[in-house]
C-alpha cells in the first residue's frame, strides 16, 4: 500500500520506459524514477494534438515529473524535459529498448533503486555517445542483478573462497557462483575462464573471449531471473547482428 504522505511528488527525475494508449486521449506511462523506482502514471489528454505533453514524454530523455495519487496508477500533473542527452540511434536505440524491457520485466514497482537509476542514465549516455554496446549492456546487467539481490561472485570461488585464477577454468553455477570446472555440461551452470570473471569484476570487456563468455553468462543469469518471461528485444538484437 502506498503511504498517503507520499501520494504527491514534485519534480522527480525520471525516464519513460514504455507507454500505451489509455481511453480516447490519454496515455499510461511506465516510468523509472530516481527516488520512487518504477511506477505507472496516467497522462490525461496527452494524445490530444495540442497537448503540451506530446513532445515531452519521450523515451531515453531525462525528465522531471510531478504526480499525485495513492493507487497503483497515479496521475501525472507536469512533465519537464531536461535535455542534455542525444537521441539514441541504430543499434544503440535497440540496446536502449532492451535495457528498458529488462527494467519492465524484472524491477518491482514502488521499489527505489537510486544506484540503478544512475547506472541506467550512464548506460544511456554511453550508448548515445557510440560506446561499444556489448560492454555497456554487460555493465548494466551486472548492476541490475546486484540491485535485485543477485550480485555476481567474480573474485572468489564458491567452494573454499579461494581467489579466482585467470588461467583456470570454472563452472559458474546458478545461485552459487564459480567452482572448479568439472567438464560435465548442465543447465544450471556455464563453464568459463577465470580471466573472464576477473575482467567482469573490472568491467573490462575488451577481450574477445571475455566478451563472448560474459554475454553467455549474463544471458543464463537473466533467463533464470525472468523465468517464463520472454525478452522480445533480445531477438531483435540477434537479428540485427546477423544482417
Amino acid at each position: 500500500m502506498v503511504d498517503p504522505e507520499r501520494s504527491r511528488h514534485e519534480t522527480e527525475p525520471a525516464f519513460v520506459l514504455h507507454n500505451y494508449p489509455f481511453r480516447e486521449t490519454s496515455l499510461v506511462l511506465e516510468v523509472f524514477t530516481r527516488g520512487c523506482g518504477r511506477i505507472a502514471l496516467v497522462a490525461r489528454g496527452a494524445r490530444r494534438p495540442r497537448s503540451a505533453l506530446r513532445g515531452v514524454l519521450l523515451a531515453f530523455q531525462p525528465l522531471l515529473l510531478s504526480w499525485a495519487g495513492k493507487s497503483e496508477l497515479r496521475t501525472l500533473h507536469k512533465a519537464e524535459w531536461q535535455g542534455g542527452l542525444p537521441q539514441l540511434k541504430g543499434i544503440g536505440l535497440l540496446c536502449g529498448f532492451y535495457v528498458n524491457e529488462l527494467l519492465l520485466r524484472l524491477l518491482p514497482r514502488d521499489d527505489p533503486h537510486e544506484a540503478l537509476y544512475s547506472s541506467y542514465e550512464l548506460a544511456l549516455r554511453a550508448l548515445a555517445a557510440g560506446a561499444g554496446h556489448s560492454a555497456v549492456l554487460r555493465s548494466f546487467e551486472k548492476n541490475l542483478l546486484k540491485e535485485l539481490g543477485y550480485a555476481l561472485q567474480l573474485t572468489r570461488d564458491a567452494d573454499g573462497g579461494n581467489a579466482i585464477e585467470p588461467e583456470k577454468r570454472y563452472d559458474y553455477v546458478l545461485e552459487r557462483g564459480p567452482v572448479a570446472a568439472s567438464g560435465v555440461a548442465a543447465e544450471n551452470k556455464l563453464e568459463l575462464s577465470g580471466r573472464t570473471l576477473l575482467d567482469m569484476e573490472r568491467d573490462d570487456y575488451s577481450g574477445s573471449v571475455t566478451e563472448q563468455e560474459s554475454k553467455a553468462l549474463m544471458r543464463m543469469l537473466i533467463n533464470h531471473c525472468l523465468g517464463d518471461q520472454v525478452l522480445h528485444t533480445r531477438q531483435l538484437l540477434r537479428d540485427m547482428q546477423q544482417l
